[in-house]
């Protein structure tokens, strides 16, 4: 192994071996702790509920909120616990009256400049500053503050940015500095001018912002959301000129239960077919097909470049976020970008040529909507190279959450629908497309059929278990016949950071590297469902891995649809209509803020 492992991208709490187990007695009940640990993490690793607005789980403590603030015997102020480390003996108060005064002043000074817009923010309901004040009874305002007067940047093609509501928490600038390593965000201005903003206060659009939205996971107000698609896709579902199809990918069929009062960790596929016809849909497509159909040119390419020579290592593409990464950082690796476009694109190029002529239908009069668990992909489908002749190859992008909210007023409730299959011919998929939403499945899935394609054999064991795990960054060497193809799989584009310092520097024995641009994969994706735990996150990978070793189909190459689309239409990988159709280029963008 070549450097060093991160997991989810920010820099690993170091745990000092040997640390003992101390006892403190919290609201008078002893409890034994970590020595070394804050007050915070020891107490809610406890159950004792402690609310925080700055703080964030594995990052180095700021303290800047004053939310978590507990009495300590002994110490005359209040101490923030997410700063304080425990003590032996020590004894705490985590609700004391003057405790419960502080929060309630805090929040009740938050809200002086805040806007009164709950009614019509997009986080209402979903607000951790609109929890706090409910818990802490705040039902009048006590400060009047001059209200905050920030323009909105909506020029962001994937996210909005409100700074009226921003609470200067700072979460997004350290997920977007410590996580992802982009740095597009940063504190501006000073004193009360003090706003969250990007360098020369330029629209997002100019920055270095990949739009992988994992500020908006982090962010407790609606001072972060995703630039909705709703009411195009309602415009274009009330045109009776317009056939809108929709397609929906991996992530978001073991996701979407989460929202609706289904287990966690089960695929509704079949449920979500169900509702999106009901919804008005004309034709429901699987992205998973298409993400068959991208091992097929993804891995001819690797073997081409593998065999014949070409830029090593080749990296995936299938991550909008990480290719606009490459393109702004790292821009003397373009050519090492597989040329493939992701199976979103795919797909979308397909509706609007083989579908349609098989269909009789004139491509502008289709309009094609993908469900994505990422914002990036808004970004993506805007992308000039991808479409043909003036027609794009996907019209609008919903986020999970924006199909929760689709189906919510549309009063649909999956549980009392019967389950349907998705419409052929694109919706045949084996199990190595679905596990592309995990951060590995894509890996797995080319290693499937890239050594059938120089082995002419299957793998002797078709679950590639050392990619699988949590870490930010996994190598293996992988023996394909008589040639040793070294992988790299990495999630978060911190960590891919690492890695491509070392082939700059001069490293070659990586062949194939995979970056999802969100730590864990599009399961945790910028458009997923907000709040949720990490062990929701778990369940959703543990799901799509649980699709896949059910699947009597498991490789790509096998797919009989798949095959019978190269033979009717595109006629094989790497060929002319596969390049025109399902290949793109990529180009160099400004670097710097």
């Amino acid at each position: 192994m070549h450097g060093s492992v991160q997991i989810c991208g920010h820099k690993p709490k170091l745990i000092k071996e040997g640390l003992s187990v101390i006892t403190i007695e919290v609201n008078g009940k002893s409890m034994a702790v970590k020595e070394g640990d804050t007050l915070l993490t020891a107490m809610r690793a406890q159950g004792v509920n402690v609310p925080a607005l700055c703080h964030m789980e594995g990052f180095s403590p700021t303290g800047a909120c004053r939310l978590c603030v507990v009495e300590v015997e002994g110490q005359r102020g209040l101490m923030p616990s997410c700063a304080s480390v425990v003590a032996e003996g020590m004894k705490v108060q985590t609700h004391s009256p003057r405790v419960l005064k502080a929060r309630k002043t805090v929040v009740e000074l938050l809200l002086a400049g805040h806007p009164d817009d709950c009614l019509y923010c997009s986080r209402n309901s979903r607000c951790e500053l609109q929890d706090l004040s409910q818990q802490l009874g705040v039902r009048d305002r006590r400060f009047k503050g001059e209200r905050n007067n920030f323009p909105l940047d909506i020029s962001s093609p994937s996210l909005v940015r409100d700074p009226e509501k921003c609470i200067l928490c700072g979460r997004c600038v350290r997920v977007c500095e410590e996580v992802q390593e982009v740095g597009a965000i940063d504190f501006i201005g000073r004193g009360c001018t003090t706003q969250v903003g990007t360098a020369f206060r330029r629209g997002l659009n100019t920055s270095t912002c990949v739009n992988c939205g994992q500020c908006i996971v982090v962010c407790p107000t609606g001072a972060l959301r995703e630039k909705s698609s709703l009411p195009m896709v309602e415009a274009a579902l009330a045109d009776k000129n317009k056939i809108v199809v929709v397609q929906h990918a991996p992530a978001v069929s073991v996701t979407i239960g989460e929202e609706l009062g289904l287990p966690s960790g089960a695929d509704y596929a079949g449920l979500l077919t169900a509702a999106l016809r009901r919804i008005g849909f004309a034709r429901v497509f699987d992205t998973s097909f298409t993400a068959d159909l991208t091992i097929m040119e993804e891995a001819s390419e690797l073997v081409k470049r593998v065999t014949e020579g070409g830029p090593l290592p080749l990296m995936t593409s299938c991550s909008p976020a990480w290719v606009k990464f490459v393109e702004h950082f790292y821009p003397k690796l373009i050519p090492n970008l597989s040329t493939c476009k992701s199976p979103q694109q795919m797909l979308g190029a397909l509706i609007k040529s083989f579908y349609a002529q098989k269909t009789g239908l004139d491509p502008k009069n289709i309009f094609s909507v993908s469900l994505m668990p990422c914002t990036a992909k808004k970004f993506e489908a805007t992308r000039l190279e991808m479409g043909r002749s003036g027609v794009a190859d996907i019209d609008a992008v919903l986020t999970t959450r924006e199909l929760i909210d689709l189906l919510k007023k549309h009063g649909i409730d999956p549980k009392k629908l019967e389950p349907e299959d998705a419409d052929d011919p694109m919706a045949r998929r084996s199990g190595a497309g679905k596990i592309f939403g995990a951060s590995g499945g894509v890996t797995e899935a080319a290693l499937r059929t890239a050594h059938y394609m120089i082995t002419g054999k299957e793998l002797a064991s078709l679950t590639v278990k050392d990619v699988r795990d949590s870490k930010g960054i996994k190598e293996i060497n992988v023996e394909v016949g008589d040639l040793t193809v070294g992988v790299a799989v990495v999630s978060g584009l911190g960590n891919a950071r690492l890695l491509l310092d070392q082939i700059v520097e001069g490293r070659t024995d990586i062949h194939f590297i995979e970056v999802m641009s969100c730590p864990g994969g599009c399961v945790s994706g910028g458009g997923q469902p907000l709040s949720v735990d990490r062990g929701a996150v778990r369940d959703r990978t543990a799901a799509l891995y649980k699709i896949d070793a059910g699947e009597k189909l498991r490789v790509s190459h096998a797919n009989p649809a798949i095959q019978e689309l190269y033979r009717d239409f595109l006629g094989k990988p790497l060929g002319k209509l596969s390049h025109d159709l399902l290949h793109t280029h990529y180009i160099e963008r400004e670097s710097v803020n």
